[in-house]
């Protein structure tokens, strides 16, 4: 007789996350989840982000409203939905009704970016102690996800985060910074991180904005 598997709940999610793994389904179609744990793992450092001066402009210029945590649905059904280069997606139903959950508990945020009232860009993650994990992003406007991204890491750095898992590294978050370490260097980071505490900022002043731009902006001229 066959065992069967175990159903994974959202506390299933989190314990996984603290031992490094991370799910992700095959496609948007796919009914199967898989547990991954890469060999070589991205980060991106919180201390040495950089800040192209273009992105610095656009993330004061006033041109988005930017809010965390007010559409998490929104923006994980946005990050699903098919984009130009990116016609099938690994967010399936299941993943959406599991990090809908996370957000409902509070182990998960958004970050919305909007556009004369529409929501065009944005990302979500996980958040255990003084760790963040990305997971994923879109944007149907110019910048906008690259706003998103400067808003959740200026969020981390006032609340004391860190770590910011990106799970993989591609040429996009090259550009910011981020970084490839192997596994054991990750989980040992990982485990400091999950056991410190941090605050997630879903509010921040403009004046917090502002300054923390500059100093991104002072780290990337350096």
């Amino acid at each position: 007789m066959s065992r069967r598997a175990l159903p994974i709940t959202p506390d299933l999610v989190l314990r996984a996350y603290r031992a490094g793994l991370f799910p992700m389904a095959e496609g948007r179609q796919s009914g199967r989840l898989y547990w991954l744990d890469p060999k070589m793992r991205g980060v991106l450092p919180l201390d040495r982000f950089h800040l192209p001066r273009s992105l610095r402009k656009a993330v004061l210029s006033g041109r988005f409203e930017v809010t965390a945590d007010t559409d998490f649905p929104g923006v994980l059904a946005g990050c699903a939905a098919p984009a130009p280069g990116r016609e099938d997606s690994w967010i399936n139903p299941e993943i959406e009704g599991l990090f809908n959950a996370l957000a409902r508990m509070g182990n998960a945020h958004s970050i919305e970016v909007r556009q004369d009232g529409a929501l065009v860009g944005g990302l979500y993650g996980i958040r255990i102690g003084a760790a963040f994990f990305g997971e994923s992003m879109f944007s149907r406007a110019d910048d906008a996800s690259k706003v998103a991204l400067v808003h959740l890491v200026v969020r981390l750095r006032l609340g004391g985060f860190t770590l910011l898992d990106t799970q993989f590294l591609n040429d996009h978050l090259a550009r910011f910074g981020a970084e490839e370490i192997p596994q054991a260097d990750y989980r040992n980071r990982l485990s400091l991180a999950v056991d410190r505490s941090a605050t997630w900022r879903p509010t921040i002043s403009s004046e917090e904005l502002t300054a923390e731009v500059e100093a991104l902006r002072a780290i990337s001229c350096a």
